[in-house]
């Protein structure tokens, strides 16, 4: 578990310099909720399905993302919410290879936990 917490750490760490970097506000909601949903895309469809588990084609998974992001947009489009600025797009990419980090380390920690338990 310390592999998932350093991952974690350092990723908010980073964090903190994306932020800084791009003068964004995380606390405001939309923000949030951008981060949330492109840190948990990164987390389940790259981290898991694709890295570890390989259930899933590289290409389906860029479907998955886009889709998800596409449809992110268009929720912001009709809120009338600005959220194509180029830094924008860095932060959510930066959210997105973070999560699938963590994603895959969090998954191989438990496929390893797994593992060791079945050697007794």
């Amino acid at each position: 578990m310390k592999s998932v917490g350093i991952v974690m750490v350092v990723g908010f760490i980073l964090l903190y310099f994306v932020n800084a970097a791009f003068k964004v506000d995380i606390w405001h909601q939309e923000i949030l909720i951008h981060s949330a949903i492109r840190f948990f895309t990164g987390f389940i469809a790259i981290g898991i399905w694709f890295f570890l588990k390989h259930k899933i084609r590289f290409m389906n998974v860029l479907y998955v993302i886009l889709a998800v992001a596409f449809a992110d947009d268009i929720w912001d489009y009709f809120r009338n919410i600005n959220s194509f600025k180029f830094e924008a797009e860095l932060h959510g990419a930066y959210m997105l290879l973070w999560g699938a980090l963590a994603g895959y380390v969090f998954a191989r920690h438990l496929k390893n936990k797994r593992d060791k338990r079945w050697e007794l």
